[in-house]
């Protein structure tokens, strides 16, 4: 009988809109001490008063306990989200009208018995008509940040494939505001509040119910077990009293005039549950009265239409004596054994299940029939013929006779496998990286914030190591996506085989990883030596080939360190780790590089110099110098043009720092367009002076423009403007920009040689040209390095490679020019080698126009 009353209690609540769980009866335990409690908005559950203190449901709840228990409470004010993190560093001790979940199970304690069910609605300006979620796409959802139904939502959007616009927002009220003021489309809510709430806006609560909720008190994982120790015994003997007051305070709390419809709605499930669980207590008291026969006739008739009922609900029901036997099943349950019901009943467990299930099945059920516990708990359950596991949400009550004895328990398990499976799929989607299966952003910075938020209360230190694939992109555009998937892959498995279990390895995006070192050791210099040993691992191994399908691979990386202590945040953290990369990278690549407040101070210079580096040529800031060329004749026979650049506030500028610069950021095109179109307009008015007439003028191209699809039409182009002859521009390449997709090099030279236009490869013996292409190049010229010139007097092996490469101009028929030439000496020497021309500081240095000479320039007269 005390399992039919508790269950009456169950519908008479729920006539009110509340659901609860009543529990067995035991006496709390008493504590003194001070409770610090965050609280929020989100009447009529949770309400701050206009003293501070707690109220609403949750808070008078939690104050009438505190009275009984000697707690001073002590209410902190704050938003939801804010409260969660107050909750998790410790800041406050406990926190009413938490919704359970497996993920927050994860940092919170929880008691055992829900103090609230609840569900979410929709509510939104009448214009709008939801009846299920997926008419949400292309909407503006409102919702509470880092909520229940925020996550839910997430998870709901990313398994659909949802277009959905989610606004997080710090409590329902503003989310009722963002809507009612046209911010937002629609805002969710929970029901207790939104219904109450929502004419106040002139919203509509539509029809769609979603996300039924448990609540609960919570506390920081493993913090304040005692208190929730003795909130779980309270809510024990409230619940177990229709006149205590729990129930008086959910009845003053519902407000009156709340609609029939408001009052009845109970979420589909739970409506379900609490019938069935209704009817198996009916059950079991009748099972119990049978064993009279004096009332066997009455009960006959009621027991067969019960049997329907119970054979018709898609769940496994059953009743075990105290020694375990089944003593009633239902169809389904005679379906999953594979027996009539008269072959399973007064038999155990251990005939149907394997010895795992068996054990666990054992313990949860001895927990109700000997502890008087309601278990509500996931089994995972395999058969005895070893088939595969399935996952039932089961939910155990005992039976108590009419003296209060435990002399059964009734059982109602419902198989959510494959709801399971759905929610492990969707958390994979939305944690992890779908080609390498590591964690992706998204669980990297849960995780990043973990860890930082660790250092501030243990004595460790940690480090982010950032790294970045070294010229990936070559591999995807030269063999394709896939062989850079398989890399990619490959290159996961071995950074994740050389870190520790504690250790976190994230695919950042890309070909960027990052790994987390949590948990160093506290001393700064012995922490960073681990990280440097770890950084110098992982080049190793990346170093060494990938074999990819038929192909061998090699790549390296670039790696950028923060330690934990090189920043205040973890969006800070990142940053300058990527800063760190990036030098790694600057310096040449395939290497490591520590975060230092040099590098920002560089990357804000960086910074400065691209932003003026946009305006420069809007503002006519840009100028050409000219270098001049020289015959062994003392002849000029040209120059070769250099770009200066002078801003107002930095001055002048060298172009070794905004070239690059401008490579990086693409500016190198508009840049290099203005130049061709001076340099060729230059020309056009040389070709007026019949002493300058024959001049060329050398101009440098940048990778950028080489590969630019619009580059041969762009010379094309500005030689027609401008009137120039083509044969009197050279452009100038680098060894270096050949070796990248070559094929298309040669045909735009071609292209170009084609319209008279000569080339001259640039700082040539100082990179990797082969022989077998240099002479498929449509060259006019080659030209030696300074670096050779500058100590051919000294180095034996700089005046052999100038020998060589005069030898091999000769032979291909090209021109040769040594650059760098600034003494007398060295043009002396290069002239006795058979060099013919020079270009140097020697014979002239570079400046405007107007400085230009026509007058002959012999050094060795």
């Amino acid at each position: 009988m005390r399992c039919v009353a508790r269950l009456t209690a169950v519908l008479l609540c729920a006539a009110s809109g509340l659901v609860f769980c009543p529990a067995a009866s035991e006496q709390p335990a008493k504590a003194s001490r001070p409770l610090v409690v965050g609280i929020y908005q989100n009447p009529p559950k949770i309400v701050v008063s206009a003293d501070g203190m707690p109220t609403g449901i949750f808070g008078d709840l939690l104050t009438q306990m505190a009275k009984q228990h000697n707690w001073q409470l002590k209410p902190v004010s704050c938003d939801w989200a804010y409260c969660l993190a107050l909750l998790a560093s410790g800041d406050i001790d406990i926190m009413p009208d938490v919704a359970f979940t497996e993920e927050r199970a994860q940092q919170m304690s929880f008691h055992q018995t829900p103090v609230l069910y609840s569900w979410s609605r929709l509510y939104s300006l009448p214009e709008h008509h939801i009846q299920e979620l997926a008419q949400l796409a292309g909407l503006r959802v409102a919702v509470l940040q880092d909520s229940s139904q925020y996550h839910y939502l997430q998870n709901y959007s990313q398994q659909q494939q949802l277009n959905l616009t989610l606004h997080g927002v710090k409590s329902l009220q503003a989310a009722f505001n963002l809507v009612a003021a046209g911010g937002a489309d629609v805002a969710v809510a929970n029901h207790l509040f939104g219904d109450n709430r929502a004419a106040e806006f002139q919203l509509q609560a539509n029809l769609l119910r979603f996300d039924p909720v448990e609540l609960f008190y919570a506390t920081a994982k493993g913090r304040n077990l005692p208190v929730l120790q003795s909130i779980e015994q309270q809510l024990q003997l409230w619940q177990a009293d229709p006149q205590s007051f729990y129930f008086q305070t959910i009845h003053r709390w519902n407000k009156p005039g709340t609609s029939a419809e408001q009052k009845l709605s109970l979420l589909l499930i739970w409506s379900v549950l609490a019938t069935v669980l209704l009817l198996l207590s009916v059950m079991a008291l009748l099972w119990y009265l049978k064993r009279s026969k004096q009332q066997l006739d009455e009960l006959q008739l009621s027991q067969d239409r019960l049997t329907t009922i119970l054979n018709s609900v898609d769940a496994n029901i059953y009743i075990k004596d105290t020694r375990r036997r089944y003593q009633y099943v239902n169809d389904k349950v005679a379906r999953l054994f594979g027996r009539p019901p008269e072959q399973i009943i007064g038999h155990t467990d251990s005939l149907f299940f394997d010895a795992k299930t068996i054990s666990q099945l054992q313990l949860n059920d001895q927990r109700v029939l000997a502890g008087g516990e309601r278990v509500v708990e996931e089994e995972t359950n395999r058969m005895a013929d070893g088939s595969a596991e399935h996952v039932y949400l089961s939910v155990k009550l005992p039976l108590r006779d009419a003296s209060g004895n435990i002399y059964a328990l009734c059982g109602i398990s419902t198989d959510i496998t494959e709801l399971k499976q759905n929610q492990a799929a969707i958390h994979q989607l939305a944690f992890y990286d779908a080609l390498t299966s590591l964690p992706n952003r998204r669980l990297l910075l849960e995780r990043l914030e973990q860890a930082f938020n660790l250092v501030d209360r243990m004595p460790c230190q940690g480090a982010v190591l950032f790294i970045d694939l070294d010229h990936f992109k070559d591999l995807n555009d030269t063999l394709g996506h896939a062989v850079g998937d398989e890399l990619l892959s490959q290159v996961a498995s071995r950074l994740g085989a050389q870190l520790r279990k504690s250790d976190t390895l994230a695919r950042f995006g890309g070909d960027e990883f990052v790994v987390l070192l949590a948990e160093l050791q506290p001393r700064p210099d012995l922490a960073s030596q681990r990280v440097e040993l770890l950084a110098m691992k992982l080049m190793d191994i990346l170093s060494q080939p990938f074999q990819l399908g038929d192909r061998s691979y090699s790549i390296s990386a670039s790696i950028g360190i923060a330690m934990f202590s090189d920043a205040d945040n973890v969006d800070e953290l990142l940053q300058r780790a990527d800063l760190a990369m990036y030098d790694a990278k600057n310096r040449g690549r395939n290497r490591y590089s520590f975060y230092d407040s040099q590098l920002q101070a560089k990357a804000l210079a960086r910074s400065a110099l691209q932003t003026g580096l946009r305006k420069a040529l809007s503002l006519d800031q840009f100028s050409l110098y000219y270098q001049p060329q020289y015959h062994s004749d003392g002849k000029v026979l040209g120059a070769e043009v250099l770009l200066r650049w002078f801003d107002e506030e930095l001055g002048p500028v060298s172009p070794a720092e905004f070239i690059p610069l401008a490579e990086d950021s693409g500016l190198i095109l508009p840049i290099g367009a203005w130049v061709l179109q001076q340099s060729c307009q230059q020309l056009a008015d040389w070709q007026q002076d019949p002493e300058k007439a024959g001049w060329h003028l050398a101009v440098n191209l940048s990778v950028r423009q080489l590969h630019d699809v619009d580059f041969v039409q762009l010379v094309h182009d500005t030689l027609q403007r401008t009137g120039a002859n083509p044969e009197n521009l050279v452009l100038e390449l680098t060894e270096t920009q050949l070796l990248e997709d070559v094929e298309a090099v040669i045909a735009k030279m071609q292209q170009l040689g084609r319209m008279g236009v000569r080339f001259s490869l640039d700082d040539f013996g100082t990179g990797y040209s082969s022989l077998s292409y240099l002479k498929r190049l449509p060259l006019n010229q080659l030209k030696i390095d300074g670096s050779f010139v500058r100590d051919l007097l000294v180095d034996p092996s700089d005046e052999a490679i100038i020998r060589t490469i005069l030898a091999l101009g000769n032979s291909l028929e090209l021109a040769v020019i040594a650059e760098g030439v600034e003494t007398r000496q060295q043009y002396l020497a290069l002239r006795k080698l058979g060099c013919q021309q020079f270009q140097g500081y020697l014979l002239g240095r570079p400046g405007p126009v107007g400085q230009l000479s026509t007058e002959p320039q012999r050094p060795d007269w």
